[in-house]
């Protein structure tokens, strides 16, 4: 027997419209679009009804599994209290970033985020998560075992994109010594001979090691069908480099000349959502509100903060003339979705996935006021 779900009074964002009118969800697909109020289901009282939201890039699990330095949590009451915090933000499918490659900034042993991820398999598998959860394997370049970490997952369908970094300083997010110096040497309370001693052996493995661990990981996405993308290009040459790595992802460009080549290569541009909502980058690189008046920003994540994937594209809409919010909320959904071939969600179509959040939104921040995964309400 068919279960139908009935959303009526709704101003649903269908492409790039605003429809006033009602939805039909049956067997977790949307089943029918029709303009004008239904006297059965769900009365939205005029608000929005929006695409689930696709998630890309995000840390946010990790401030669960490791809230303090040396700290781990139950690896179980993590991920669920990450996906309860996700899922009522209104993102509906999720990438969760799992750190590959460590080094002496930290990071994770061998076989931690393998653990992590099987937790989160396990869970899915258990029903404990209102989101989807795929795996997005950040990968540290410059590090000596990046290769070592990344095997864990070599038989993993959860991995759907990778991200090639290198976090070495003086070129990409750290040109500018400044923002280095404040993360790695006022946090630490390094010497300036500690501290020089440290950027030296930075750089060092970053010319040993990442183009050659940048060339074998695209290698190995381009044989498994896994996206790539590259992570905070500064230069035309490393958007060149990004091109013949097969990148369909640019995350985070630091300058303008970066996101407008790779923008106009086809790839996708990422920009951090609090980035929008805060008005600047937290690293003083170049901020995604200027990408977006100049045309060349695609896709938004939440990166830290998972509410901001709601509320930036609200903030764009408000602040920007040529951006319709139509089009600001599909940065957050039908785009990401398209780049990293998710072709049965991510927009408001009969036949597709009926991932769906309400939204209510007078002013100022947007309230998530339900969200459905396949037709199912989870929060």
């Amino acid at each position: 027997m068919s279960v139908e779900t009935v959303l009526s009074n709704a101003r649903i964002i269908v492409g790039d419209e605003i429809i006033a009118g009602s939805l039909v969800i049956r067997d977790g697909r949307i089943a029918e679009i029709s303009a004008g109020a239904s006297r059965a289901g769900e009365d939205f009282e005029g608000d929005y009804l929006i695409p689930g939201l696709i998630e890309l890039h995000t840390d946010h699990l990790e401030q669960h599994y490791s809230p303090r330095p040396g700290v781990r949590w139950n690896t179980t009451a993590a991920i669920q209290a990450h996906d309860a915090q996700v899922a009522t933000s209104g993102i509906t499918t999720v990438f969760d970033c799992l750190r590959m490659g460590a080094d002496e900034d930290g990071g994770f042993e061998k076989g931690e985020m393998r653990s992590l991820a099987d937790a989160i398999q396990a869970a899915q598998a258990d029903g404990r998560l209102r989101a989807e959860h795929l795996f997005h394997l950040r990968c540290e370049v410059s590090s000596d075992n990046v290769l070592e970490h990344f095997a864990d997952f070599e038989h993993d369908p959860y991995v759907r994109l990778v991200s090639l970094m290198d976090h070495a300083p003086g070129q990409r997010q750290f040109q500018s010594m400044d923002q280095y110096i404040l993360y790695y040497k006022e946090k630490r309370g390094l010497s300036d001979e500690a501290f020089a001693h440290f950027v030296a052996r930075r750089q060092a493995a970053s010319a040993k090691y990442a183009a050659g661990h940048r060339n074998e990981l695209a290698r190995i996405c381009a044989e498994r069908g896994i996206t790539v993308a590259s992570h905070d290009d500064a230069t035309l040459d490393h958007v060149d480099e990004a091109i013949g790595h097969g990148v369909r992802l640019a995350e985070f460009p630091t300058s303008f000349d970066a996101a407008e080549a790779s923008h106009k290569a086809g790839m996708s541009v990422l920009m951090g959502a609090p980035n929008i909502v805060r008005g600047k980058s937290h690293s003083g690189n170049i901020a995604a509100r200027e990408l977006a008046e100049r045309g060349v920003l695609d896709v938004l994540s939440s990166d830290y903060v998972p509410l901001s994937l709601l509320h930036a594209p609200f903030v764009l809409a408000d602040d920007i003339d040529a951006i319709s919010l139509p089009r600001a909320i599909a940065m957050v959904t039908s785009t990401p979705a398209r780049t990293v071939g998710l072709d049965d969600r991510g927009r408001i179509a009969p036949g597709l996935r009926a991932d769906l959040v309400r939204v209510k939104r007078d002013n100022g921040v947007p309230v998530a006021r339900a969200t459905w995964r396949e037709g199912r309400r989870v929060a």
